[in-house]
């Protein structure tokens, strides 16, 4: 029996000298980040600027690897069963990383336990807009006419089980609303149906809508954030416009396979912090109307948990999962 134990404790004292060998040495080849959505998409677009910005502060060039397909569940599910060794992470977002797998039953992966956090890089606001001939200056006033009029509003999104078709369900169920949702093959159409007036109200990120807004296409209403955007410093949030606890961003993050060394973790932490930090990041994250984050791998964690309660319910209220 003592020989036994020796043996396990000499063994994993070895394994203890290999991962901390590895994470002295790492990286010492190119990292590999796999994005799972299509290449020009704003997930990739944010993940080029993160795999720029940490390549000089890690030494080793960090490159994209699009994998779209299967709901943007197909890269995801190849991160999960990666070797945990930190050559292989995936950048993804609230919609592929929580929202996807609730749709899907098997999707391949859990957003807590399939992977282990590096950093929460970036957020961006989405917003409440109508079409200018809804009277309504105001959320409250949005509601108003919604509740004096039950049945005969509709709210558009870029498809079903979308972030704003969730944020549009969400509002909807805490206004206590009777409105009608239209999904669309993707957010243009949805915005050109608000804009062309066959809608009323949407919600969408502020980068897409900026421009509708500031030619009096559409008019802002609220914001999602828990602050106001410095794009639109005179839009309040959802928040001050009475709905408590009202708070929805469109989060980016990185992560690696479950079981990556604690060493190697840290390393990138640094990375991205460090990366987030530089004036050329900042610059680029305010070009796109996002909000630069980072922080420990723990803050990730506790967006993601706060997502799960967030939007399970709906998915589950709505019956949205598919086999």
């Amino acid at each position: 029996m003592i020989g036994k134990l020796a043996w396990l404790a000499a063994a994993a004292l070895i394994a203890h000298g290999a991962t901390t060998a590895l994470a002295q040495n790492y990286p010492n080849r190119p990292i590999k980040i796999v994005v799972p959505t299509p290449a020009g998409g704003p997930v990739d677009v944010m993940a080029r600027l993160v795999a720029n910005q940490i390549s000089p502060v890690l030494g080793q060039t960090a490159f994209i690897d699009n994998r779209g397909g299967a709901a943007n569940t197909l890269g995801s599910a190849e991160v999960a069963r990666a070797a945990p060794d930190g050559y292989t992470l995936l950048y993804s977002s609230a919609s592929g990383l929580v929202i996807a797998p609730m749709l899907q039953k098997n999707a391949g992966y859990d957003p807590l336990k399939s992977y282990a956090p590096i950093a929460i890089v970036a957020a961006t606001s989405n917003i409440l807009v109508v079409q200018p001939s809804v009277p309504a200056t105001s959320v409250a006033e949005l509601v108003a006419y919604a509740k004096a009029n039950p049945g005969k509003i509709n709210f558009s999104s870029g498809g079903i089980g979308t972030l704003p078709h969730l944020i549009g369900e969400y509002f909807k169920a805490h206004a206590g609303l009777d409105v009608v949702h239209v999904p669309y093959r993707g957010g243009g159409p949805s915005i050109q149906d608000v804009v062309a007036g066959n809608i009323q109200y949407t919600f969408e990120g502020i980068s897409v809508l900026r421009p509708l807004i500031e030619e009096g296409r559409l008019r802002a209403l609220a914001v999602t954030s828990a602050r106001r955007s410095p794009l639109l410093p005179n839009v309040p949030t959802m928040i001050e416009s009475g709905f408590a606890d009202f708070q929805s961003t469109s989060w980016t993050g990185l992560l690696a396979p479950h079981g990556t060394p604690a060493d190697i973790i840290a390393k990138l932490n640094g990375a991205v912090n460090t990366a987030l930090a530089t004036s050329e990041m900042k610059s680029a994250l305010e070009k796109l109307a996002g909000e630069g984050l980072g922080g420990a791998p723990v803050e990730l964690t506790k967006v993601i948990e706060s997502d799960l309660g967030k939007w399970g319910p709906i998915v589950k209220a709505l019956n949205l999962q598919t086999e």
